[in-house]
């Protein structure tokens, strides 16, 4: 798979681009377009000084061969004719997603593969909205991209074994290590470590020990590079709350998607965490 279609700037983007992939960047106007482009050109450079480090002008030449694979666009459905692979990762509101897929489907060639990078939605749901549903999968990357290893894909009931298999061997070919999981709340990741910093805040609700010393404790005794707190400030609050809430409707009885009275709080007063300055701790 050669061409890659990426709507908008999906994280895997320029880890495409970097692997001989010859990638369409989508977004609603030429200014967002070139803010990422030119994004995207400062993460390759310093991709390139750590990769070249002996060589800069081999890292130069990186540089400038990556950036001629990608080229932009403001119309998906005037490039998507012509791409192997579509990678969406815009808002997650399953409406939007819908529509954009929905319009897609239309133009795009018969062997296409459709991939979401969404966290929180079921793919079967996005799925419904095409008619190519044994060519649509998950395919959910982690921050920051270039340094995490890790892909989630996601099969759903209707994706073919053709269309996973070749998401799994696009994973590896980017050099990442997929793991497969079928299309349940949240997958792997998401579905143990929500629940998990969850359960942080409910223990410090309670009382029972403080935000430090919970965050010290999984540092220091689970070997957690972060605790749960920093953590949950890292990926931003308002972020965590989307994925509980969305859960939370989609079953109100699991004692896991309960939402949280301080994380709704903190997001109340718009503290989402080192984005805003102040989530769970206070950030300079």
């Amino acid at each position: 798979m050669h061409n890659q279609l990426s709507h908008p700037s999906s994280p895997a983007l320029h880890v495409a681009a970097a692997t001989g992939h010859t990638v369409v960047l989508v977004d609603q106007t030429e200014d967002i377009l070139a803010k990422s482009r030119k994004g995207i050109e400062e993460s390759l450079r310093k991709v390139a000084k750590k990769k070249f480090a002996e060589t800069p002008k081999a890292g130069d030449e990186f540089v400038e061969k990556t950036l001629n694979s990608l080229s932009t666009s403001t119309d998906a459905a005037s490039v998507v004719h012509s791409v192997d692979l579509v990678v969406e990762a815009i808002v997650e509101n399953l409406k939007v997603k819908n529509e954009l897929f929905k319009r897609l489907d239309k133009f795009a060639s018969e062997h296409t593969i459709f991939a979401s990078n969404t966290s929180s939605l079921h793919i079967t749901d996005i799925a419904n909205a095409t008619t190519r549903q044994d060519r649509f999968a998950g395919l959910h990357f982690f921050n920051p991209v270039p340094m995490m290893k890790l892909v989630e894909v996601i099969k759903t009931p209707m994706t073919s074994q053709k269309t996973f298999e070749s998401l799994i061997d696009f994973s590896k070919a980017l050099g990442k290590h997929p793991v497969s999981c079928k299309d349940t709340p949240g997958f792997i990741v998401n579905r143990l470590l929500v629940p998990y910093c969850m359960e942080a805040i409910r223990l410090h609700e309670r009382g029972d020990a403080s935000k430090e010393d919970i965050d010290t404790a999984m540092k220091l005794g689970a070997g957690y590079p972060m605790g749960p707190f920093e953590l949950l400030d890292y990926v931003g609050l308002d972020t965590v709350k989307f994925i509980m809430d969305g859960w939370h409707e989609m079953d109100a009885k699991n004692p896991l998607f309960q939402p949280s009275p301080s994380l709704n709080k903190l997001v109340a007063e718009n503290k989402f965490g080192r984005k805003t300055g102040e989530g769970y701790y206070k950030y300079q």
